[in-house]
């Protein structure tokens, strides 16, 4: 059984989802989910769930897309909900996510808007 890191601050969870996607992972993508989990991914659908991203993950990365690590903006926390956010390299908008702290003190995404675009 392959032992995943946990992310021990919200912005961890960014830098980890860029290395468990460039390796493959889906597992270890879906890892970084809550069990109910809800992503606004593929566009214009959510997936629910931390089987179905894992699912999804599964398909995106058969593709050996790569992702390159983007500097996070400020973390917002109030006491085990926090909302994470990065800028998109090309400037077209943001990544937005919602995670909550577990009982270990890891953090996990329960909201991820991986992409939002400005209207034209």
């Amino acid at each position: 059984m392959t032992t995943h890191e946990k992310a021990l601050r919200p912005e961890d969870l960014t830098r980890l989802f860029v290395e468990r996607s460039n390796a493959g992972d889906a597992e270890g993508v879906a890892l970084l989910y809550a069990e109910d989990a809800v992503m606004a991914y593929p566009p214009g659908s959510l997936t629910v769930g931390r089987t179905a991203i894992q699912e999804l993950w599964t398909k995106v990365l058969a593709n050996r897309p790569h992702f390159e690590p983007e500097q996070p903006l400020p973390t917002l926390v109030n006491d085990d909900i926090a909302l994470t956010s990065t800028p998109p390299k090309d400037g077209t908008g943001a990544r937005a996510q919602v995670v909550r702290r577990q009982a270990d003190g890891s953090w996990l995404r329960i909201l991820d808007q991986p992409e939002f675009t400005k209207p034209a």
